[in-house]
């Protein structure tokens, strides 16, 4: 493969990834903010030349509520903790389309993504957590399936896909394979962010992520090409969750900055991949400098790429590529032999 990698993926959920976590209510900006963070988004991008997996949930292709209900699973995830399912209730405050209610629909903002040339990926149909009690590895394969069938009445084929709330094991990830998806977006190599559900550990481990999100308790989290190829579904794990500016923190954005900037330089050097994530929502309010933060990253990146050739690709151009590179060692090695 050679040069390094610069991978994007974005966790395109709305109101379907916190509603178990937080009320519509204190949540409403970020949410609302969704609608102008995506064509800045998009602007960006296409400026800096980035590639980027949009992981998307599958109920936001819907326009209509009704649309929507007809093309739920059978069989739905039987989680212990209710609150957690979607379908036990949060219908009932769903609005009837997406112009009355751009929380839980966003079929324009797809269609915008699309256009400009950026790769949809899924981030399951209903945002469901693998790792929950009370659910199975059936029902995971019954949501992957009706995520399919609604990103191909739209043209699209799912190739890419992220965890919500990075919950997998094994066990879903051959479901993946099964369903045809070629990469997923593993966790970092770190005991900070090995996959877990709603438990204590989860909590406990928090103030030593936001620790590392400044200074470098984790490593640098860049991946070889070569641990890469010895899974399939690509395996492209996460190298820093992107997170939102903060008045509280803002005495720390230099730092911010540079533990992203130096990582970035160690994978470009290298010849590593690079992976950086966050949500839309993330950047609906204090917009401008979000933006700006992440611009001052797609600058560093612009010069990476000048004088490493350091790469950006989507997830699904990734897991092609390494694919493509696969099969011709099989076939160099098919004739030697």
């Amino acid at each position: 493969m050679g040069n390094g990698k610069f991978i994007i993926s974005l966790d395109f959920e709305i109101y379907w990834g916190v509603r178990d976590a937080v009320s519509l209510e204190d949540y409403k900006d970020n949410l609302l903010g969704v609608q102008k963070v995506i064509p800045l988004l998009l602007n960006l991008f296409q400026q800096y030349e980035i590639q980027a997996t949009f992981a998307t949930v599958g109920f936001l292709f819907f326009e209509t509520k009704e649309e929507l209900l007809k093309s739920v699973p059978v069989r739905k995830p039987e989680y212990q903790n209710a609150k957690l399912s979607p379908y036990v209730g949060h219908f009932n405050s769903v609005g009837e389309n997406e112009t009355v209610d751009s929380f839980h629909f966003a079929n324009n903002l797809i269609k915008q993504i699309v256009e400009k040339g950026q790769e949809i990926g899924s981030h399951s149909f209903s945002h469901y957590y693998c790792l929950e009690k009370g659910q199975t590895t059936e029902e995971f394969k019954e949501d992957l399936i009706a995520a399919k069938k609604i990103a191909s009445k739209n043209g699209i084929e799912l190739k890419s896909l992220v965890f919500p709330r990075n919950q997998y094991n094994n066990d879903y990830i051959n479901i993946c394979q099964e369903m045809g998806f070629t990469s997923f977006r593993g966790n970092e190599n770190s005991w900070l962010f090995s996959s877990e559900n709603f438990g204590n550990n989860v909590f406990w481990r928090r103030p030593f992520r936001l620790l590392d999100s400044y200074w470098n308790l984790s490593g640098h989290n860049c991946y070889s090409f070569e641990e890469m190829k010895n899974s399939w579904p690509v395996n492209i794990p996460s190298s820093r969750f992107l997170r939102p500016s903060s008045k509280k923190f803002n005495g720390l954005e230099k730092l911010r900055l540079r533990r992203i900037e130096e990582s970035m330089s160690f994978a470009a050097k290298k010849g590593m991949v690079y992976h950086l994530w966050w949500h839309p929502h993330n950047f609906g309010i204090n917009m401008s400098s979000n933006i700006s933060f992440l611009e001052k990253i797609l600058l560093h990146f612009k010069k990476l790429n000048d004088e490493w050739n350091f790469q950006s690709v989507s997830m699904g151009q990734l897991s092609k590529e390494l694919s493509n590179e696969k099969a011709q060692i099989t076939h160099f090695s098919r004739q030697r032999n």
